[in-house]
């Protein structure tokens, strides 16, 4: 990757990537009066099979449309987070829609708000911090607007849905292939307006051997809470159960109290190093309850975030704490 790409996270990253390699955008909208809720994922897959696709999740149901493109529908336009699959267009201004296959069909048009981008610099270019300028490494990941206003309507199988004055979200990952497990939150939806959890646990391999790293951001009154594992954050507890991730993070000043209630939901494709072939369940309709305290215990934020965006996959046994790392 050059350097110029890692500084732009929001940009392709696989012009020089030879297989295998994946780069998947994700764009999160949910409606003003919160009945529509979408996850619309458009990327490339580079492998035995090599395939440009968009990807639809509908948080009211769970289905899931998968719309596959040639590898030359695929039409970045570098160093910009801008890019074309056939007919549609993806960038920082907007999104256009114009699939019509007979196992998708989804059209229209949304006008992004002004982004909030996970801040970059020299050095610490996004969410994955000084790791974003380590090559090789088996996923890459960065968060391109906590929060935007959206406008537009959207037609997806027959059903239109109005995102005037709605909230969005996106996110995108690329590299070799997904973790081999992994918990990934997210919600824009607090009683507390523009405000954002994007939290995110993975066994990440590293110079043969792999360990428990994390990303966590909580954005309110325009503040960006941050708990890395590179900034030299600390799970005290990682609990997963078939109704609940319980997880508490600290850094050097704060403490993160993290409860989601899992919900069920629907079968994604997700990369490996041959091909779409991993199933990733996601649900659109989790919550998560979170409190943030100085390390002082006062408090700061406690509020429910709705419509949130969880994946539990994978091998998550190796995520969580175990007794005797749990602090009191």
């Amino acid at each position: 990757m050059s350097h110029k790409s890692i500084l732009n996270p929001g940009t392709y990253h696989g012009t020089r990537q030879h297989p295998p390699f994946f780069e998947g955008w994700y764009f999160k909208m949910v409606s003003a009066d919160e009945h529509h809720k979408l996850a619309i994922i458009p990327g490339v897959i580079l492998g035995t099979e090599q395939h440009a696709f968009i990807q639809v999740i509908d948080g009211s149901d769970g289905s899931t449309e998968y719309a596959n493109f040639a590898i030359e529908d695929f039409q970045p336009v570098f160093p910009e987070f801008n890019f074309h699959i056939g007919d549609n267009t993806f960038n920082a201004r907007r999104i256009h829609l114009a699939v019509y296959q007979p196992e998708c069909q989804i059209s229209g048009d949304i006008q992004l708000g002004e982004l909030t981008p996970w801040p970059v610099s020299l050095f610490s270019p996004g969410v994955m911090g000084p790791f974003a300028w380590i090559p090789g490494m088996e996923t890459y990941h960065g968060v391109l607007s906590l929060n935007h206003i959206l406008q537009g309507q959207l037609v997806l199988n027959g059903k239109a849905m109005d995102f005037t004055g709605g909230y969005g979200y996106i996110e995108k990952d690329w590299g070799k292939s997904f973790p081999s497990g992994w918990v990934w939150m997210q919600s824009n939806h607090f009683s507390r307006p523009a405000t954002c959890l994007t939290a995110s646990v993975a066994i990440v391999p590293w110079m043969g051997f792999s360990f428990r790293g994390f990303i966590v951001g909580l954005w309110v009154d325009e503040k960006l809470y941050r708990f890395t594992t590179y900034a030299g954050g600390r799970i005290e507890r990682l609990k997963i159960s078939e109704t609940t991730v319980d997880w508490v993070l600290r850094n050097r000043t704060h403490r993160l109290f993290i409860t989601a209630q899992r919900a069920e939901g629907g079968s994604l494709k997700g990369p490996t190093p041959l091909d779409m072939g991993k199933r990733v369940v996601e649900t659109l309709n989790a919550s998560v309850r979170v409190r943030l305290e100085t390390l002082k215990g006062e408090l700061i934020f406690d509020d429910t975030g709705e419509h949130t965006g969880l994946e539990v996959s994978g091998e998550v046994e190796r995520l969580v704490t175990k007794n005797h790392e749990t602090s009191p």
